[in-house]
């Protein structure tokens, strides 16, 4: 009772929600909005894809990982302090990369094409500028031309007027002096070029001379590739160093808080926390629309209003780094994660009614991966600006928080299997809808189904988890379904979403999962149906609870079992004694 009476359980809490607001808002201002920037930069979608799955691959496999390690060593706050600053600073790092000039993939909302005359310059370009301020720009039919020399133009004729070049046109496309070898350019067609050779090929040599010298290898290779690939190569790495920093922060938190309240005989409470960071997510993203839809296009010179996401997502990290400092944080020794990991797997593995929503779980992780990456895509060309797109996903989040109010009700009505299956099936109607907006607010009403789809569909995963783990092995069992299967699922779901919507476009994507969604809807009852069924006795819930009201509350036929039990064996073992007697 002494050691108990040391742990403050509604301190533990206060602190845990109010870290898991800070972060889930910090988190919510910047990561729904992430696919969007990197479509005003110019990325294609499937560069968007692929880059959104390299980030769900590196949680799936460091997040665990990371939390092991923090655990064998004892690093655990230090681990969440260096996670909150090297996240923040990572993402800060994409701001430096300057867009693709192409005005086509800049925001419909706020044309941000012409943030600065240089802005749309590439790596090489920049090491460059020199060369593109001496020569003026040809077309590609006017270089053919001052090249060819049956084409060749006499000193007396006058120069040929440059007409405005087709960006769909090759053959009049503009060619940049870098492109220009000195040892085609002919001596005799000043009129077109407006220089010497001599000064082109000296010019061109300067130029590779100094890539040769500030350049080699990776970055060498990257200055020989056009703009848009350089964008995507260094938006990669970056993303990527910017996930295996912050993946280990939420599996360390959750960890070390579930031990401190077990230390204290209530890891019981230790759900309460989710709901926090909900709130706290749609207080960040519903804010971050608000605030940078109001901003215009530029809020200070060459930067645009997007950056402000990201400055959102530094500052609250750094607020939440002083609640960092007093989290409460214990070390079991005894509790090894990573075998009640692999035993989790092996307890949903030996179950099909297990293995059926683990597949499920899969496939809504493919589909809602289609809804964050690409949702804003939609919302965009349908007219939604930042403070749309900010409520809508706000209202989801809301929705999601308050099904618990709704539970006691839906289990009254539907078993956990059915209620799955009505979980996945709101989902694939919320991206049906999507398929058909037609204006800014018109993605809000779908955000309502979140309740089923979201906060549902976990219940229901949550009944499973409790169904087929063994004592103490819940938390292990929940992780295999929402950071495994989630997360796989997300990941393969990005990857090729991507592709299909560079070959079909958003809309197809959304009607495409949704059909396939809807489909295994159909399947899973009958697959429910069919599945023996393997329901594991809880015994910690039977030993707490309360036997003074299950006495008032039951009737003599719906005793608990276990004196039953102990009764039928009682008299059996009476009936035996008189047989034997007689005989």
């Amino acid at each position: 009772m002494r050691r108990i009476k040391q742990i403050d359980v509604k301190r533990a809490l206060a602190l845990t929600g109010t870290f898991s607001f800070l972060c889930s808002c910090s988190q919510a201002c910047l990561l729904p909005f992430l696919t969007l920037y990197f479509r005003q930069l110019g990325l294609s979608p499937s560069m968007t894809g692929i880059i959104m799955g390299t980030k769900h691959s590196i949680t799936l496999v460091w997040s665990p990982a990371a939390g092991l390690l923090s655990k064998r060593y004892n690093k655990r706050r230090v681990v969440i302090n260096c996670s909150l600053v090297f996240s923040a600073a990572a993402a800060l790092l994409l701001l430096l990369l300057p867009p693709v000039g192409n005005p086509g993939a800049q925001s419909s909302t706020c044309n941000t094409s012409n943030l600065s005359s240089g802005s749309a310059k590439s790596l090489d370009d920049l090491t460059t500028s020199t060369t593109s301020q001496t020569l003026p720009t040809i077309t590609h039919r006017e270089f053919a031309v001052a090249t060819s020399p049956s084409n060749s133009v006499s000193d007396s004729e006058p120069p040929p007027v440059p007409t405005k070049p087709n960006q769909n046109d090759t053959e009049n496309s503009e060619i940049q002096p870098s492109q220009v070898d000195a040892s085609v350019v002919p001596s005799s067609s000043p009129t077109v070029l407006s220089v010497q050779h001599s000064t082109v090929s000296s010019l061109v040599s300067a130029e590779r001379n100094k890539r040769s010298v500030n350049s080699s290898g990776f970055l060498a290779s990257l200055k020989e590739m056009d703009i848009q690939n350089q964008l995507f190569f260094l938006m990669l790495i970056i993303v990527s160093v910017w996930e295996w920093t912050s993946a280990p922060l939420e599996w360390t938190v959750d960890d070390g808080l579930y031990e401190y309240l077990d230390y204290a005989d209530a890891s019981d409470r230790h759900s309460s926390t989710g709901v926090w960071g909900l709130l706290g997510g749609a207080f960040g993203v519903g804010g971050a629309g608000l605030v940078v839809g109001q901003l215009s296009c530029l809020i200070v010179a060459h930067t645009s209003r997007s950056a402000v996401h990201f400055y959102f997502y530094a500052g609250l990290a750094a607020l939440a780094l002083p609640v960092a400092v007093y989290l409460p944080l214990y070390l079991n020794k005894k509790r090894d994660r990573a075998n009640g990991l692999l035993k989790a797997m092996q307890l949903v593995h030996s179950s099909p009614q297990a293995l059926l929503c683990a597949f499920t779980i899969l496939l809504v992780g493919v589909v809602n991966s289609a809804v964050e990456n690409f949702l804003l895509w939609q919302m965009e060309d349908n007219g939604s600006t930042e403070v749309h797109m900010g409520l809508s996903l706000a209202l989801a989040l809301l929705s999601q928080a308050a099904f618990p109010l709704l539970a006691g009700r839906v289990s009254k009505l539907l078993s956990p299997g059915r209620v799955l299956v009505v979980g996945a099936a709101s989902l694939g109607i919320q991206c049906f809808y999507y398929s058909f907006l037609w204006g800014p607010w018109m993605a809000l009403p779908a955000q309502v189904l979140s309740t089923f789809s979201s906060g549902a569909l976990w219940w229901a995963v949550g009944i499973q988890c409790e169904d087929v783990a063994t004592p103490g092995a819940e938390r292990s069992v929940r992780r295999v379904y929402s950071s495994l299967c989630l997360h796989l699922g997300s990941a393969l779901g990005s990857f090729a979403g991507g592709f299909v919507v560079q070959r079909f476009g958003v809309t197809w994507l959304y009607r495409g999962v949704a059909v396939g969604l809807m489909a295994w809807c159909v399947c899973l009852p009958l697959l429910q149906w069919k599945a023996p069924r393997q329901r594991r006795i809880n015994y910690s819930r039977l030993l707490a609870a309360d036997a003074s009201e299950a006495s008032d509350s039951e009737s003599e036929p719906e005793r608990d079992w276990l004196d039953k039990a102990m009764e039928d064996e009682r008299g059996n073992n009476y009936y035996e004694r008189r047989v034997g007697h007689l005989n």
